[in-house]
């Protein structure tokens, strides 16, 4: 009999909802490995437990090793992974779904699928970012053209509240440390953001590739989902950090922990878990069921789990 190591896995009942969990956790550099249902920390500043069930998303950046045990453990925990780049530029992977109905990414490929639909949602999710203005017949260019004004209004007010020199935005994806501070900051603050918003679409079943704005990305409908927090999130706190901290080497570190804190309430989890059902037109306060049912073009949702014959039997 193969012995089993390590603590039972979770029910999905037992699990913490997403909104509920700590935002995320930044690691480069180290060796991680699983301890019963928490995740072993090492690196060479010594070993810390991260249990899986409270966090939310983990970032890993170069030169972290993990292990087979350690990923199954996040699998089953439903925490979101995203391997990301030096400084956190670029991002990969996911683990599994914390809510595994398809609820929600039905809602989305249905939505998306249509030109329609897919119109509205996008002026769905601009009416956001344009309180008190209506955009319901804007297309959609008129509607890139105006919240290109916005951003652009947003970056010269943060630059006067903050006294920062603002130019333009700028950086290189494979060079980091070229950028300006306030450039280096807001990539560390968006990437920060982008995390949260990966965790969270993915947790919920929804599928990050499907965007209704940004296509053609395996991360289209998250670079969708984070915009619609970026101006009152990520780009005031990354002119804060440059105010405070100047051309210092780390400011990328300060600027993701600087977001931490600024996520640490849990209010914009709960907030990302309201407007994503919103998004998507789906009312349903309960859709974490992992119901499973057989699809019929002519007589609906069948039941799984039936032995169907081939052909039915004859009455006579």
């Amino acid at each position: 009999m193969t012995k089993k190591f390590g603590a039972k896995k979770a029910e999905l009942s037992e699990l913490s909802r997403i909104r509920d969990r700590v935002t995320f956790l930044y690691l480069e550099h180290a060796k991680l490995n699983r301890q019963d249902s928490a995740i072993l920390v090492t690196d060479n500043r010594g070993t810390v437990f991260v249990p899986v069930a409270i966090v939310s998303v983990l970032l890993l950046g170069p030169g972290v090793d993990v292990s087979h045990r350690a990923m199954e453990l996040i699998g089953d925990a439903g925490m979101g992974v995203v391997w990301v780049g030096e400084q956190g530029v670029r991002q990969y992977a996911h683990g599994r779904p914390l809510n595994h109905s398809s609820r929600l990414l039905e809602a989305q490929a249905r939505l998306v699928s249509n030109t329609r639909t897919r119109v509205a949602v996008a002026r769905k999710m601009y009416q956001m970012r344009f309180t008190g203005e209506d955009v319901s017949d804007l297309s959609m260019q008129e509607l890139r053209g105006k919240e290109g004004s916005r951003v652009r209004q947003v970056y010269r007010n943060e630059s006067q509240k903050t006294n920062v020199p603002w130019s333009r935005r700028a950086y290189n994806p494979d060079n980091f440390d070229a950028g300006t501070p306030i450039n280096k900051a807001l990539t560390a603050a968006h990437q920060a953001l982008y995390g949260l918003s990966y965790s969270v679409i993915c947790a919920l079943g929804a599928s990050a590739g499907l965007g209704f704005v940004h296509t053609g990305h395996d991360l289209s409908f998250v670079y969708d989902f984070a915009d619609l927090y970026k101006a009152e999130i990520s780009i005031p706190l990354a002119f804060r950090v440059t105010a405070k901290y100047g051309d210092d080497k780390d400011i990328g570190t300060k600027t993701r922990l600087a977001m931490r804190d600024a996520f640490k309430d849990g209010k914009l989890l709960v907030r990302m878990v309201t407007d994503l059902k919103s998004i998507l037109g789906v009312t349903e306060t309960n859709i974490s069921a992992g119901v499973i049912n057989l699809w019929d073009d002519k007589l609906g949702l069948q039941k799984f789990g039936v032995q169907y014959h081939e052909f039915e039997e004859d009455d006579g």
